[in-house]
């Protein structure tokens, strides 16, 4: 839950509450901005609004999905234990449905937009509106396995410093004479 406060008088605050994090919210207007971005540039390099539609929803669902994979990857990282910690764990739980319902809708609506686009033929009806949805979900299988390689090469990062119990100052030096025994 993210909270705006604002002072409206001396000794007076005012607090907004929104959904999300701020950082979401940003995610979610740079994800629109390109897509109306790709809508007029297909729109203007190519003349058709059908065209423009699929690949604007495709960018838009793309960006999306990507982002709310990598927010589902931390999100299985940091779940709380059912037994133990009932309250967050349902918390948990309730903001993967929210990023599920959320990703549904976006795709549900972007094949009406496509849908809603003077078209002819059977590409344009069944085809084209599934492309959108199609590139998010896509795009969200990224997401987590990109989140999930970033998280193991953190953790492995990690382990290999506690291993070799090397600080910062002494893995250079422990690599060059490597290097040395190698060329000698």
């Amino acid at each position: 839950m993210g909270k705006y406060v604002r002072e409206v008088e001396e000794g007076v605050t005012k607090y907004y509450w929104y959904p999300g994090e701020k950082t979401d919210w940003l995610k979610a207007v740079i994800a629109l901005a390109t897509g109306v971005g790709i809508f007029v540039a297909v729109l203007v390099v190519f003349d058709s609004t059908l065209m423009a539609a699929t690949f604007s929803s495709s960018g838009v669902l793309g960006l999306a999905g990507f982002y709310l994979g990598r927010k589902d990857a931390s999100g299985l990282d940091t779940f709380h234990d059912p037994t133990a910690e009932r309250r967050a764990a349902i918390a948990d739980g309730t903001r993967a449905a929210w990023r599920g319902t959320l990703q549904g809708l976006v795709s549900a609506g972007s094949a009406i937009f496509v849908l809603n686009m003077p078209h002819t033929g059977f590409l344009a009806d069944w085809i084209l509106p599934l492309v959108p949805s199609t590139m998010g979900a896509l795009a969200h299988s990224g997401g987590m396995l990109w989140q999930r390689m970033a998280n193991d090469v953190a953790a492995e990062a990690t382990s290999g410093d506690v291993e070799s119990g090397a600080t910062e100052n002494e893995a250079p030096q422990e690599s060059e004479s490597q290097e040395e025994k190698a060329a000698g």
